[in-house]
């Protein structure tokens, strides 16, 4: 098997550090004005220093320069990518032919990646692109395997990178209108409200009537929201069409849902490079997945056409596990973790450890807690309250435990 990056998302410097702790390869950051993620931006001095953290790890960064731009943005991008070539970031992502070019000539030492907001379809796509200066694209969703595979044969020089899990846009690759007209704020500019998940009422056109909800079943229906896509079984298909990354869609997640699904993904990159097409047999990895928050779970269109993409149920399925706390060091002498409560726990409660170590999975009994004073703590309920912790399991620094 060729080597496969897993590409996480990084919302903040927090989730940045989840993610490579659990084993991504790279991770996608926004600035705080020209990403598609207005909310989660990194400021200029967080994005260079999250590129040196990143840099000492061996991994790479790419950071989504990926708005739709107007005139009135030019000035600040250019000086952005110079800003992003001088700290180092490993390439820009970037939707508009603009500031595609833009980029080229203000930055020509920054690696350029074309995101699926821009829709490439197609081998001919990808060459325009590449004779653009890209040195990646990332395909559109709605792409089949066999289609990434037609592509990856006709642009062998190009790079693709494709979708493997995450939430999907009801719309065609993320281009939609909805929050613009129904709530004001620009998808198209990092500022999405997600109406798609909204439960919607119908009445009859000319009265004034009761509106009526549009159901299907006693929970009602959302027509637009889309289920969460799904490929932790089909990773020899997607790794054998010739993609070279595999992105997990994410930036407004929590750093729990990261750590979770980037762990999922890894043990089963890594399983499927040692046993092929047999790591299948392991359930481990799509039982981790159902541990996160997450809308039922689909293949989109990457095995065919597919009617089954819209979600007729609540937009999320809870986990059936909760974020209880992160470890922030462990002493082996005495057998205790320091640990900062993330959701309350009890004393008595048992705890399971998320990690990228041998111990992931592992059991612990909440006993002998106490506080930083040594006082006794029954009821973990402080938030972000740190507390030590007896574990017969080894833990690290970064680990999570879950309840």
């Amino acid at each position: 098997m060729k080597n496969i990056e897993l590409l996480a998302p990084a919302g903040d410097f927090e989730k940045l550090k989840t993610a490579l702790y659990f084993g991504a390869d790279a991770v996608y950051a926004g600035g705080r004005n020209l990403s598609l993620r207005a909310f989660t931006g990194f400021s200029d001095e967080e994005m260079e220093r999250a590129v040196r953290y990143t840099h000492e790890r061996g991994k790479k960064l790419y950071a989504a320069v990926n708005i739709l731009a107007r005139n009135t943005d030019l000035g600040a991008a250019g000086e952005y990518f110079e800003f992003l070539q001088a700290v180092g970031a490993d390439a820009a992502i970037v939707s508009d032919v603009g500031l595609l070019s833009l980029a080229k000539r203000r930055a020509p030492r920054l690696a350029l990646h074309v995101s699926t907001q821009a829709n490439a379809l197609n081998a001919e796509s990808v060459k325009v692109y590449a004779g653009l200066g890209a040195s990646r694209v990332i395909l559109a969703r709605e792409l089949s395997v066999k289609e990434i595979a037609e592509i990856a044969a006709a642009a062998p020089r190009t790079e693709l990178e494709i979708f493997v899990h995450g939430a999907m846009c009801v719309s065609y690759s993320g281009r939609c209108l909805m929050s613009n007209y129904l709530a004001g704020r620009d998808s198209n500019r990092g500022e999405c409200a997600q109406p798609c998940s909204w439960r919607y009422e119908v009445r009859e056109a000319g009265t004034d009537g009761a509106f009526y909800p549009v159901e299907e079943d006693g929970r009602g229906t959302y027509l637009f929201n889309s289920k969460d896509l799904n490929m932790i079984d089909y990773l020899p298909e997607l790794a054998e069409s010739g993609a070279c990354s595999f992105k997990i869609e994410g930036r407004m997640k929590s750093a729990y849902y990261i750590a979770t699904v980037v762990n999922a993904y890894r043990r089963a990159l890594d399983a499927y490079a040692k046993e092929g097409a047999a790591y299948r047999g392991n359930r481990l990895f799509s039982e981790e997945l159902n541990k996160a928050a997450h809308r039922e779970y689909t293949t989109a269109y990457l095995l065919g056409e597919n009617a089954e993409t819209e979600s007729r149920s609540l937009s999320q399925v809870a986990g059936e596990r909760s974020f209880a706390a992160v470890v922030l060091s462990y002493d082996e002498k005495t057998g205790r973790a320091l640990v900062e409560m993330r959701n309350r726990f009890c004393r008595g409660d048992t705890l399971e450890v998320l990690s990228p170590a041998e111990e992931h999975n592992a059991l612990i009994r909440a006993e002998g807690m106490t506080d930083e004073n040594g006082l006794p703590v029954e009821d973990a309920k402080l938030v972000q309250q740190k507390l030590y912790l007896p574990s017969p399991v080894k833990l690290r620094a970064g680990d999570i435990l879950r309840k």
